[in-house]
């Protein structure tokens, strides 16, 4: 299946189903933090990964793998950024999101914090889910140490090009290797609940849908 399938498939289908998806296919959890959740609006996002690691430094250097990738990354990428879990630091703004808009991207994950959201909401309206929001700069505190690596966010490793589905839900990470498999297996979970849930109205009992379809 091409990525644009893959896109297009997770972008109908719902975000728990692709959690429980990658939990059983995998044997390990998808699913970020519930700290790193949407800053801007209530979108949904789909889109493969773009990685950036930063580390701390006491120079005061722009966030040059960033900037580079948001210029040079396909339209529709998610741009992911890991900062370790500082959340006292914002590690996007207003002028990298205005790159990232004039690049077409899909959204942005940030292991951080974002700044400028209410530039971003009436400006831009682009999707941003992230740990927290603070003024505070990453100059003098942190530096981009490379771009398109396996990075962290949480106890999560983001492979470039992964596929990272975000909403209100929170955000789950889909190992492209395995895509395919996971989706297939989400949107039959979906196809279940709906049946599961008509059964529980049509029946007056939550109890009788469990017992036909073990889903809880």
């Amino acid at each position: 299946m091409e990525l644009k399938e893959l896109v297009a498939g997770f972008r109908e289908t719902a975000t728990a189903s692709v959690a429980d998806a990658v939990d059983k296919i995998t044997g390990r959890k998808g699913y970020l933090d519930q700290a790193i959740k949407p800053r801007i609006n209530e979108d949904k996002i789909v889109g493969p990964a773009v990685t950036v690691l930063e580390g701390p430094t006491d120079e005061f250097v722009p966030p040059q793998h960033a900037l580079d990738a948001i210029d040079e990354s396909e339209p529709g990428s998610v741009i992911v950024i890991s900062i370790a879990g500082d959340a006292n630091v914002a590690v996007w703004g207003g002028l990298m999101t205005a790159g990232a808009v004039a690049n077409k991207h899909e959204g942005a994950v940030l292991d951080g914090a974002v700044r400028d959201i209410t530039e971003i909401r009436r400006d831009y309206d682009f999707q941003i889910f992230a740990r927290s929001s603070s003024p505070g700069t990453t100059l003098g505190r942190h530096k981009t140490l490379a771009a398109n690596v396996a990075v962290p966010l949480g106890d999560v490793i983001v492979h470039p090009g992964d596929i990272v589905v975000g909403d209100i839900d929170g955000v789950v990470v889909v190992p492209i290797g395995q895509a395919e498999e996971i989706l297939e297996m989400a949107r039959e979970i979906d196809i279940r609940e709906a049946e599961q849930a008509k059964l529980i109205m049509q029946a007056g009992s939550l109890r009788e849908g469990l017992a036909k379809y073990g889903r809880i």
